[in-house]
């Protein structure tokens, strides 16, 4: 088999025999593609950059079966998102994401690009300082994208029991729409749901299908971290119940961005 090229983002690294690993990469051409990459684990190893959350130019090459990786040149690395742990558990649950949603070696059009930008985003968080809440809200949003991409978009326009828009009425604070798993976003609060949104909750998330974070004039996110944590439950019921399995990365995610309880005040 001829070498080929391969772009792509590294999204699992795991030992293979004594000196090696066996990566798992993203592409667009080729969708998930499992690689050796020969002596990756020795210190002074060219290959040694082949570590998850890194962009790749990658040249393969081997005879059927598993290809081999014979030289590599990083495009970026994403290693940066290490320093917080809400940038790395949403970067780790959007990768994981990946795994579920794309199939292998096929095109997965739109996925590899999708991901990058969601990184790229959370690398802002950690240059910038910003809140935890900026990395929880690309997580939610990047997955929303993700979900859509791999052909599991949460249904976000009709009822699933009545076929009604899901417009939801700004201001109306008794308004509910509940999410059945199986079918989709249900205009009620129904006996038994999942999760119930109220109607701010629903608008900010048909916002998420969108390229931009929704913010305010003034450059703040919409919603506070309570809506975006309501938020991030819905798309783990619907990773759960679509793709039979939540990335485990979201509940790492929920525990560095859930607000402290607070402490005990000190007798006087």
């Amino acid at each position: 088999m001829p070498e080929r090229s391969l772009d792509g983002l590294v999204l699992t690294a795991r030992p293979l025999g004594e000196h090696d690993r066996l990566l798992t990469l993203l592409s667009e051409a080729e969708g998930l593609t499992r690689l050796a990459a020969p002596g990756a684990r020795r210190p002074k190893s060219s290959l040694a950059a082949a570590v998850p959350l890194t962009h790749l130019h990658l040249q393969v090459g081997g005879r059927g079966g598993l290809g081999r990786v014979r030289q590599l040149r990083v495009l970026r690395s994403y290693s940066g998102l290490a320093q917080r742990l809400e940038t790395l558990a949403a970067a780790q649950a959007l990768a994981e994401l990946c795994l579920k949603l794309v199939p292998g070696e096929a095109p997965a059009p739109g996925m590899l690009a999708d991901l990058l930008l969601q990184l790229g985003r959370l690398e802002g968080v950690v240059t910038e300082r910003a809140e935890p809440l900026e990395a929880l809200a690309v997580a939610v949003q990047g997955s929303v994208h993700l979900l859509a991409l791999g052909g599991f978009a949460l249904p976000l326009q009709h009822c699933s029991r009545s076929g009604a828009p899901l417009a939801p009425p700004i201001g109306d604070w008794d308004w509910r729409c509940s999410l059945l798993p199986s079918e989709g976003l249900a205009i009620g609060a129904v006996p038994g749901a999942r999760v119930m949104l109220n109607a701010s909750e629903l608008a900010l998330l048909q916002r998420l299908t969108r390229p931009a974070l929704p913010r305010r004039r003034d450059g703040n996110l919409m919603g506070p971290e309570a809506v975006w944590l309501h938020l991030l439950a819905l798309v783990e019921a619907w990773c759960g119940e679509h793709l039979g399995q939540r990335p485990r990365a979201f509940r790492l995610l929920r525990t560095a961005c859930e607000p402290m309880a607070p402490q005990p005040s000190e007798p006087t």
